[in-house]
């Protein structure tokens, strides 16, 4: 029979922590999906330069590049909401820098994990005038398996 392992419990709610800890601050392209669908008071923020939003971002995103944000760029934004912040995807760091940001000045923010690439790669609609040309990358349309 084993020993009890004493710090086996401490480490067991360091990784749920952990866990939770993601849940609260990152959302995938699913989830970002239903909560727009379910009216959820949400904004989601492209952290790319203007002309990366101009030529596609996901559908009714608005465009604040994390480069241009001040107190200023702010001043009229709802602090009630919740912001998705989200860039081209894991090659990138600009949703990460906005949502830095964003929580620096005092908003509730999530990161969108995956970015425009996986939102795009999930089907999901977007905007801008490029978006729908080329190929680069194979939507799937199928469930994440998830949701069960």
């Amino acid at each position: 029979m084993a020993a009890a392992d004493p710090g086996g419990s401490r480490e067991q709610s360091a990784q749920l922590a952990h866990y939770q800890a993601k849940l609260a601050y990152e959302t995938d392209s699913a989830d970002l999906r239903d909560a727009l669908e379910s009216g959820q008071d949400l904004v989601v923020v492209d952290g790319r330069s203007s002309e990366a939003y101009a030529a596609e971002h996901i559908a009714g995103a608005i465009s604040i590049p994390h480069r241009s944000i001040s107190q200023e760029s702010l001043a009229g934004l709802s602090k009630a909401s919740l912001y998705v912040a989200y860039c081209d995807g894991i090659g990138c760091n600009a949703s990460t820098k906005t949502a830095i940001k964003l929580a620096t000045a005092g908003f509730r923010v999530k990161e969108l994990i995956g970015g425009l690439d996986w939102w795009k790669r999930d089907g999901y609609p977007t905007e801008g005038h490029a978006a729908g040309q080329g190929h680069a990358h194979q939507v799937h349309h199928a469930a994440c398996g998830c949701a069960g």
